[in-house]
């Protein structure tokens, strides 16, 4: 990433006050997965959960925000005690609206991490955007910052760690882990 563009990422992520993630191909590799009975299963990688509970304690609120609806979302959320969690939004803009006026926050404090167009109407209101290296140009073009590792394999960690790192928190919120 060029420095202009890292110094301009590292402001808007000091801003944060919270940080919302996509599910299908953000905090999963975005394969959907079908049991013979119709259900629906997901796989998500602990570390990323790690991270967003590492970002929570650091005093950044996450939240999740998803055009699907799934039972194992609301599973993981609890897990990690994401207590925000908008699930069945087609319009991810207008859910993204409704969250931050039901918060309090101000669009330059909200991040958004998405990996497809529908994601877009968010990325580009939000003060930090964040994507994955495989999603479309469109969406990577919108980010102020793309992860190098992918969606479900540690984007969400990456993302979580430079957060925390802007803000300056990062070494508290490791030690704490050792601890």
């Amino acid at each position: 990433m060029p420095a202009r563009r890292r110094r301009d990422a590292v402001a808007r992520a000091k801003r944060l006050r919270l940080m919302v993630f996509d599910v299908d191909g953000v905090l999963t590799d975005g394969a959907l997965y079908f049991t013979e009975g119709g259900g629906e299963t997901k796989v998500f990688h602990v570390r990323d959960g790690h991270g967003l509970k590492m970002l929570q304690e650091s005093g950044v609120q996450a939240a999740i925000l998803s055009g699907r609806r799934s039972a194992a979302v609301e599973a993981r959320a609890a897990e990690l005690g994401i207590k925000i969690v908008e699930q069945g939004s087609s319009d991810k803009g207008a859910a993204f609206d409704r969250l931050l006026s039901r918060l309090g926050v101000a669009p330059s404090a909200a991040g958004y991490m998405g990996d497809d167009l529908p994601d877009l109407p968010v990325l580009t209101r939000c003060g930090f955007a964040a994507s994955v290296p495989d999603a479309p140009q469109a969406v990577r073009g919108a980010a102020h910052y793309v992860a190098r590792a992918g969606g479900g394999r540690g984007a969400a960690r990456e993302v979580c760690e430079f957060i925390m790192q802007a803000q300056r928190t990062f070494s508290d919120a490791a030690g704490r882990q050792l601890a």
